[in-house]
């Protein structure tokens, strides 16, 4: 309808919707195109607005397949035009989506650097929910900073905003905020707890990316518990969701974390498989921490064992040797 009446930036919306369609069911080549379409016909009439949103977009749909780069390139652009059009949301939006993104890059002070500016905006336009969000994401850093007593402050400030104005979504971050923090802080029965708490959550609203974090941490928790067989199945459980919606890195690192597991209770051969398949996802983004991660994993795995002396056998042969040395003496 909008090509028949020759309404370009209908068009340009209705690319955008359908992008972000294909995004919710992990289809993310074809959310890139619609969304590069999106944004070819915003610049095309000069509608800023449209652009910076289709960039966003985009940007997102790259995060989802790892290639960060890229997205990080998105979200600049569209940082510099919401600055241009006055447009405080979007601005505080787009220093949101940097910081994750470098949060996913391990650059864990360039992240602080953009929520808490994202924070102090949010503060100044009264956006309840982004402050709540950009008080989870502090929080995310700094756990992964390994500060984790600043960590689960900024994780019960958000927790306390979110569920004040009823976000059900950043309230299951929230609590995995505070489920990393006590597991990093080896309190795992407290961590699991709120992992708990938030996996009944993500099921509620049907939030399979945040679920299948949520199984991920659980598994994590019952690994440092020695609890094995239940860290496996939840691993698995996260496993099927990561593959299910194509989340790339998140399926890397569910194998990782799998072979780790399998590894425990002497499954080598599977283990040596989980992390080959992680070598393999980590290799195709072009981590080469990760990569190296894997190698020395599967190294370890593949060298050979030294044969296990039997104390029963030792014992069985020592009469022999005894009556060998007293013959010897006799002679």
């Amino acid at each position: 309808m909008a090509r028949e009446i020759g309404d370009r930036n209908l068009e340009s919306l209705s690319f955008m919707n359908l992008g972000s369609a294909y995004l919710l069911q992990g289809q993310y080549q074809q959310a890139i195109e619609c969304y590069q379409r999106s944004l070819e016909i915003a610049r095309k009439i000069s509608d800023r607005n449209t652009e910076g949103k289709s960039l966003a977009n985009l940007g997102n749909a790259y995060n989802y397949l790892g290639q960060h780069q890229q997205a990080i390139g998105c979200y600049q652009q569209c940082l510099e035009i919401s600055r241009e059009i006055g447009d405080r949301n979007s601005e505080g939006l787009s220093l949101m989506n940097l910081g994750n993104t470098y949060n996913y890059l391990g650059q864990y002070q360039w992240a602080i650097e953009f929520f808490e500016h994202c924070l102090e905006i949010a503060r100044e336009i009264g956006d309840r929910n982004t402050e709540g969000k950009s008080l989870a994401n502090l929080g995310a850093a700094y756990n992964s900073l390994a500060k984790y007593q600043r960590a689960i402050k900024f994780c019960q400030q958000s927790l306390e905003i979110v569920r004040e104005i009823g976000d059900r979504n950043s309230e299951a971050s929230s609590l995995m905020g505070l489920d990393n923090a006590y597991n990093f802080l080896a309190e795992y029965q407290r961590a699991i707890e709120f992992f708990q708490q938030s996996l009944e959550i993500v099921r509620e609203i049907g939030d399979r990316l945040v679920e299948s974090a949520s199984l991920c941490n659980l598994g994590n928790a019952y690994n440092s518990l020695e609890q094995y067989q239940w860290a496996i199945e939840f691993f698995q459980q996260s496993l099927e969701i990561k593959r299910e919606i194509g989340d790339i890195r998140g399926e890397a690192i569910a194998w990782h974390n799998l072979g780790l597991a399998l590894e425990k209770v002497d499954r080598e051969s599977d283990a040596l498989g989980a992390y080959r398949n992680a070598r393999e996802l980590f290799q195709t983004m072009g981590l080469d921490d990760n990569v190296q991660l894997c190698n020395n994993a599967i190294e370890r795995l593949s060298q050979p064992k030294p044969p296990v002396v039997s104390r029963r056998g030792f014992w069985a042969w020592l009469p022999r040797l005894w009556r060998w040395i007293r013959a010897w003496f006799q002679r």
